[in-house]
């Protein structure tokens, strides 16, 4: 059984004799692994969950593709479960996460508590994803949003922009993702010496493209004078980047727009979308590092890491 495991999960200490026997009775067979005999043979079922807000945000499919691919050089497979950023959307996922269904879980919360995630206790190991304030119990990876927000700024302002607006943050309470966001940009504003302007926030109705380009669209329109616009992420850019256009706006010439998580579109855009880069190879690694750490027994407090992150000049923002 071990060998055939091992064939299976493509482990590099098998003789190619062995492999290639096994292999051809894999092929004869039809076989295919069980997940309910894995659970009955080893106790666990190979599966992972990778709970978040909405597949349908650039991020988040994106940030699904890593982790499955990461996942499966190690063996397991992965579930997607979306909470809508509800309340009970997230408190959904940690009730039903005691099912015995998987071994492990990866969780993005948008709403929930520190303390209520920390209140949750069941034999399923749990790793948090994102800026959410997590407890000090539970692991958690994210990138540092306040410094790459900083960092996208200072860019703008070497390249001579004064009157820099901030673009998508949600209307009328933020989250922790667009505060920290919103921190780093006011930061490096003070820091040059630029005084922040609340006149130039313009929040969205929600998380798309479309209402960031309302936001900015009704923002030119009342008079609003900006250069350029640090955009909370790539949607708002899109957004951002139409309204601007249709209003006959030159990019970067006359207002510079950068967005937030290189997703695959942003260097196909027209003009080309320079972004802050979240680096999700190391993010997917460490957040399943710590995962299977708690999977194999691990039961000391919570470790608090920082994924790195780039900034990617293209364009819109050069």
């Amino acid at each position: 059984m071990k060998t055939v495991s091992n064939v299976v999960r493509d482990y590099p200490h098998v003789s190619a004799r062995t492999r290639e026997r096994v292999q051809r009775a894999i092929d004869e067979l039809g076989y295919r692994p069980n997940m309910m005999g894995r659970r009955l043979a080893t106790g666990k079922t190979g599966l992972l969950t990778l709970a978040f807000a909405d597949v349908g945000i650039p991020y988040f499919a994106e940030l699904a593709r890593v982790v499955s691919r990461a996942a499966e050089a190690r063996g397991y497979r992965v579930l997607l479960e979306e909470t809508d950023a509800t309340l009970d959307g997230e408190r959904g996922i940690l009730a039903s996460s005691e099912a015995g269904l998987v071994d492990g879980m990866l969780f993005q919360p948008s709403v929930m508590s520190s303390t209520e995630i920390a209140r949750h206790r069941s034999d399923l190991p749990i790793v948090l994803l994102g800026e959410t304030a997590a407890p000090l119990t539970v692991d958690r990876v994210m990138i540092d949003n306040v410094a790459a927000a900083a960092e996208v700024t200072r860019h703008l302002i070497a390249a001579g922009r004064r009157r820099i607006g901030f673009v998508g943050h949600e209307e009328p309470a933020l989250s922790e993702t667009s505060r920290q966001r919103i921190m780093g940009y006011q930061s490096a504003l003070e820091e040059a010496g630029l005084q922040p302007d609340a006149g130039l926030l313009f929040p969205s109705a929600s998380i798309s493209a479309a209402d960031a380009a309302a936001a900015v669209g009704a923002a030119l329109d009342r008079g609003a004078s900006f250069d350029a616009l640090v955009c909370r992420d790539d949607l708002a850019a899109i957004g951002a980047l139409r309204a601007l256009h249709e209003r006959g706006l030159r990019i970067p010439e006359d207002v510079a727009v950068t967005g937030w998580d290189d997703i695959r579109l942003a260097g196909m855009m027209f003009p080309s979308l320079t972004s802050v880069a979240p680096d999700l190879d190391a993010l997917a690694s460490q957040a399943l590092d710590m995962l299977f750490e708690r999977m194999a027994g691990f039961d000391g407090m919570g470790r608090h890491r920082i994924a790195p992150h780039g900034l990617v000049l293209r364009e819109s923002a050069p």
